[in-house]
């Protein structure tokens, strides 16, 4: 009986191993393109700061560009 049992539990192996690298596979590939995606997005978010940031230093220039005439007009009421 054990002899007829072996091919079929082999075989049964064999297919559920198949299974598992398929699943392994297609987690790796899942992975890989999740990893790419969080890739770009970080690659946005910097640009997005980087870009911010050039938009606060070109709006604290006019603070300080205004403040500057603000002062020069205090001064020149005195």
């Amino acid at each position: 009986m054990a002899g007829l049992q072996a091919p079929v539990i082999m075989m049964s192996q064999n297919r559920q191993e198949e299974k598992d690298r398929e699943r392994s596979k297609q987690d790796y590939m899942i992975n890989l393109k999740s990893e790419l995606e969080i890739r770009m997005l970080h690659e946005k978010i910097d640009h997005l700061i980087i870009h911010q940031q050039q938009e606060l230093l070109t709006i604290q220039q006019v603070q300080v560009e205004m403040l500057e005439d603000i002062m020069k007009q205090i001064n020149l009421k005195e």
